[in-house]
């Protein structure tokens, strides 16, 4: 009786058989593409009580349809058949839901699945600290920026942007600034902070008095970007696809 059809263990719910190796264990003289046939309209349903694959064959020729049975499929198309030979089948099928059942069998498929789900956690935390380790220059990085007392000039953060992968220049990106509300578009106050990129303390404006040959003095300001701000344009554009361009 051991080793009378070969079961399949690969699903941890519950083990299988082929159909066609079934066939042949039952001596079954009737095609098996017929018999099987003949057999589902015994009232089997396909995704639950069996399923259908396609089997390669030991010349290599074309492949032919089999079915992975479930136990108590098989055992009833023993029964169906009504001879000595599936008798013994179904005795052996009864025998392998026995022991497929007994509590320590029961035991040690839950530790292995257990140990299945803990060697899979274990490698997602694996990745999860390579990757943290791998962006923990660019977090210190972009906290020493954020807490910096030094701002920069448009021009520098294009640079930084652009050794980040994003083809932008100063000028594309004055435009980009001004088209998405972050600097002022025209007037007297052209290229410097909306309100709105004020209040985010993304930029601010440092001024510089000049004085001219005849005694008068000129006032120049100029648009800088805080730590705050390298950080959040920074993140933006690398957020963005990369390579992308901005117009």
């Amino acid at each position: 009786m051991n080793n009378l059809i070969n079961i399949n263990y690969d699903n941890s719910d519950r083990p299988t058989v082929m159909g066609r190796e079934l066939h042949a264990a039952l001596e079954v003289e009737t095609r098996y593409n017929d018999w099987f046939k003949r057999m589902c309209e015994y009232g089997f349903t396909e995704g639950e009580d069996f399923y259908s694959i396609l089997s390669k064959t030991p010349e290599g020729g074309r492949p032919s349809t089999d079915h992975q049975l479930t136990l108590s499929m098989a055992k009833e198309l023993c029964m169906i058949q009504r001879t000595e030979r599936g008798k013994q089948c179904r005795q052996y099928f009864i025998s392998v839901e026995e022991a497929w059942n007994k509590p320590e069998a029961v035991i040690a498929r839950a530790l292995q699945m257990a140990n299945r789900k803990l060697d899979s956690i274990k490698a997602d935390n694996e990745r999860l600290a390579l990757q943290l380790k791998a962006n923990e220059p660019f977090v210190i990085f972009a906290k020493a920026v954020e807490t910096s007392h030094t701002s920069i000039l448009i021009g520098d953060l294009a640079k930084l942007i652009k050794q980040n992968g994003v083809d932008i220049g100063q000028k594309r990106l004055f435009a980009w600034l001004r088209n998405n509300g972050y600097l002022i578009k025209s007037g007297n106050s052209t290229n410097m902070p909306t309100q709105r990129a004020m209040d985010m303390k993304l930029f601010e404006v440092k001024e510089r008095s000049i004085s001219n040959p005849d005694g008068t003095v000129m006032v120049t300001r100029t648009t800088k970007v805080t730590g705050k701000g390298q950080t959040y344009f920074i993140n933006l554009f690398l957020n963005r696809k990369e390579g992308e361009k901005c117009d």
